[in-house]
């Protein structure tokens, strides 16, 4: 006899959301991947008759191409995407972490855009006794374009389903103090190994976090202001003075006017001004992407150089640093609080059964 689907062991589950890669460094894979992403009005807030034309008559046909050429660029032997990579070697990690500590809590991987779909991963957990829900955006700064889009999806599922688990959200982490420690982790063992800039010369430590347009500022995204905190706090953990540290915004794309300074505008400003060495760091980035790779690691050094200065250095985002792990744990455990981390059991579930069938034969 079949046991009651109800009467299993229920689990607790988080699921990471990121935003997404294409498949593969192609202009076909490329060209799906940009069409899902560039069709979210979280992402495009015009009409969506004028976007539809302008993204499928003129940015498809000819970004694709371009774009592939770059993702081909910074794809990883053997271990394709890096963003991929490094997003599922954190979800393993957590999940072992849980494990190492005791508790039985479900993780797993979901990208707004591409695979694996949030469809995919949540029809995952539920197969898996999943009853408790922890949502946790690989994003630390809240942005109606990244965070709210990946709810918007989960909740989306999760409408199609009778039997919907508890839900818990995170909505951002930008100045949790384990993050803030991480990515301080991340910057000195890159000092430690490479040597700290000498900022009396005039050595800059830019953080280059990913831009918006500024109209999303002003209708209440709160992105930039906690985009602002996290570099603060990251400057202050570090010791450095106002001057020292610059924080700028990345990936601008059209005509209107995004999120200021400008990060290769301000790059170059500084080699032409005679700074000889910049650190570049993108603090909102937890796993290195084409974003932080191919845009600032190539590109920008290339301008740096090209404009007068001399020594560039990349520092490569958190990825699997250990320390980043254990801000994911400590996040996780904070929202996690008063929700069972492990199953019932077995007694706990013969009992339910026996309710059960008493139940059934009162009926």
């Amino acid at each position: 006899m079949n046991q009651n689907p109800h009467l299993r062991a229920s689990k607790t589950a988080v699921l990471l959301l990121n935003l997404g890669t294409p498949s593969a460094p192609t202009p076909k894979a490329v060209r799906a991947y940009l069409k899902e992403f560039l069709s979210d009005p979280r992402v495009v807030e015009i009409p969506r008759f004028i976007w539809w034309i302008i993204l499928n008559g003129i940015i498809l046909p000819i970004r694709s191409s371009a774009s592939a050429k770059k993702y081909a660029s910074i794809w990883l032997p053997q271990l394709g995407s890096p963003l991929m990579h490094y997003s599922r070697l954190q979800a393993k990690e957590l999940g072992e972490k849980f494990s190492n500590e005791g508790n039985t809590v479900l993780v797993d991987l979901a990208m707004r855009y591409g695979k694996p779909s949030t469809q995919e991963a949540l029809e995952g957990l539920k197969a898996q006794g999943m009853e408790r829900l922890l949502l946790l955006p690989l994003y630390p700064q809240y942005s109606a374009t990244t965070t709210a889009s990946s709810f918007d999806e989960v909740f989306r599922v999760l409408s199609t389903w009778r039997d919907q688990p508890e839900l818990r959200l995170v909505k951002h982490y930008h100045d949790n103090s384990a993050y803030i420690a991480a990515l301080r982790d991340q910057v000195l063992s890159h000092w430690d190994k490479d040597g700290q800039p000498d900022f009396e010369k005039g050595d800059r430590f830019v953080m280059s976090f990913h831009g918006l347009p500024k109209r999303n500022l002003m209708k209440g995204d709160p992105y930039h202001c906690e985009c602002l905190k996290t570099g603060r706090l990251l400057g202050e953990s570090l010791g450095l003075e106002l001057g020292q540290y610059i924080v700028t915004f990345q990936s601008r794309f059209g005509k209107a006017e995004w999120l200021k300074p400008y990060t290769a505008p301000t790059i170059e400003k500084l080699a032409k001004e005679g700074c000889q060495r910049i650190d570049i760091f993108c603090p909102g980035f937890p796993a290195d992407c084409l974003e932080t790779l191919e845009e600032i690691a190539m590109e920008a050094k290339e301008s740096f150089l090209d404009h007068g200065g001399r020594d560039y250095r990349y520092i490569p985002c958190l990825n699997s640093n250990p320390k980043w792990i254990e801000a994911l744990s400590n996040i996780a455990y904070q929202h996690l609080l008063g929700w069972s981390l492990g199953t019932e059991s077995p007694d706990e579930l013969a009992k339910c059964n026996e309710r059960a069938e008493l139940a059934k034969s009162m009926s």
